[in-house]
């Protein structure tokens, strides 16, 4: 008996594939896949789940300080000519971080080994670089994800199928986050 679905397809691809839909699923909630790779996805989002409720709260909280541009009533940095040169001012700032104790370092680790990063892209403003985001998949697994499923022991996903597709005829689901 097969340890894992082969799904038709070579190791770097399947690979590549179930990454990119658990990606999908952790980012979105659901995902519209065939049965087979839906319990496969189901498999590793899980184990992702489960990792992440263990070490939800394993964490120092410090205070450090930080340099921070000072801005005027427009929001635009305030700038003062030192010997001909414009020098941007800086205020200091407390600020918290939150420091991942060693445990749940190695899983953010583990967690970036499976998880694409994600780009969010504003709809009018397709096309702009610089009003992207990068999504933290991490911190939504720790934060969101794992708060929710805190006292649940299992189950974190549901498949759900929908019929058959029409070009081959294999069985569509949607796989969801309970």
């Amino acid at each position: 008996m097969a340890m894992y679905r082969k799904l038709g397809k070579k190791s770097d691809q399947r690979k590549a594939l179930l990454r990119s839909q658990v990606t999908q699923l952790i980012y979105h909630g659901k995902i519209r896949t065939t049965e087979a790779r839906a319990k496969e996805v189901r498999q590793i989002a899980e184990h992702l789940i489960k990792l992440a409720i263990d070490e939800k709260d394993n964490f120092e909280t410090l205070t450090v300080k930080a340099k921070v541009a000072r801005k005027d009533k427009d929001g635009k940095r305030v700038t003062s000519v030192v010997d001909g040169k414009k020098i941007t001012l800086y205020d200091q700032v407390d600020k918290e971080i939150k420091k991942d104790l060693p445990s749940r370092l190695h899983v953010r680790r583990e967690f970036m080994k499976v998880l694409y990063p994600v780009v969010e892209v504003p709809a009018e403003a397709a096309g702009k670089k610089r009003l992207t985001k990068k999504v933290d998949l991490c911190e939504k697994l720790f934060d969101e994800i794992a708060v929710k499923y805190a006292d649940r022991r299992g189950g974190y996903t549901r498949i759900v199928k929908i019929g058959e597709r029409k070009g081959d005829g294999a069985m569509e689901v949607i796989l969801e986050l309970v």
